[in-house]
């Protein structure tokens, strides 16, 4: 049986993400496997700008096929490269997207993206 592989993006607060850890903390404290990934904006705008129709490309791409850098990237989705490395630094300072030395990685199967329309 294949295990999928998710990273949870949300909109949430300092607080919220306090709680996730809180939560996985007591979890494994109990004996539980806990194994999860959590990205947390602040705010919605900064959510969607992330996870723009490019940037969400450039991140199944790197998924598929793998990048050895971000020349070779940029040359495979056949875009400039300054805009292909801005939005590797974006995805990467959010969590998105890693490195294994210069090779670049996205190493979830599914990106599951949360909005609670609920005001705390």
């Amino acid at each position: 049986m294949t295990t999928t592989t998710k990273v949870q993006v949300s909109v949430g607060s300092l607080a919220d993400m306090g709680n996730r850890f809180t939560g996985a903390w007591n979890r494994a404290a109990a004996g539980e496997q806990v194994s999860e990934t959590h990205v947390t904006f602040l705010d919605v705008q900064t959510m969607l700008d992330a996870l723009s129709p490019r940037r969400l490309e450039l991140l199944r791409h790197v998924r598929q096929h793998g990048a050895g850098n971000v020349r070779e990237l940029s040359l495979a989705l056949k875009r400039d490269y300054k805009n292909v490395h801005h939005d590797v630094a974006m995805l990467e300072a959010a969590g998105l997207l890693q490195r294994d030395g210069l090779k670049l990685l996205a190493p979830w199967d599914e990106l599951q993206a949360n909005v609670s329309l609920m005001v705390c």
